[in-house]
């Protein structure tokens, strides 16, 4: 489904994107254990291949040479569990400067086009990412700590 703007909210409010995919009950139900801040940096198996979490935290960088990124079969919801991340959106059907070519192994593409609409998401909030959302993350000042769900399309 085609959306003209970021989709950006509240885990307390996370119950309202159940019914977008099947796996995002579980993936928020993941988002929402006491001890998520305290989650080694890397990647953490939920369901193998067709759900995981990459944690990470790092110093937030400015935007210049920003690089949309797309996935084909995963979907991303990444919730900030410390910091403020501005990412950058765009829908991919839009982007018409290729940077790298799709890579079926790592599943992303890069983009060269600049964001289309920037949002600040502070922690506690989330966004979704399709496959027709190009995206650029951990912009901003500060450090930014994260949950990256990837969540496979089918």
């Amino acid at each position: 489904m085609p959306r003209d703007h970021i989709i950006m909210d509240q885990l307390a409010h996370a119950d309202k994107y159940y019914a977008m995919h099947p796996a995002f009950t579980k993936a928020f139900a993941f988002l929402r254990q006491k001890s998520l801040e305290e989650l080694p940096l890397g990647r953490h198996e939920i369901d193998g291949t067709r759900m995981f979490c990459l944690i990470n935290k790092a110093q937030g960088s400015k935007p210049e040479g920003v690089k949309l990124e797309a996935h084909r079969k995963y979907i991303d919801i990444q919730y900030v569990i410390a910091g403020v991340d501005e990412m950058g959106w765009k829908p991919t059907s839009a982007c018409t400067q290729p940077d790298t070519a799709y890579n079926a192994e790592k599943d992303f593409e890069l983009f060269q086009d600049q964001p289309q609409t920037w949002i600040k998401v502070p922690a506690g909030s989330f966004t979704i990412f399709f496959p027709q959302d190009a995206h650029a993350a951990m912009f901003g000042d500060g450090i930014i700590h994260k949950a990256v769900l990837k969540i496979a399309v089918e």
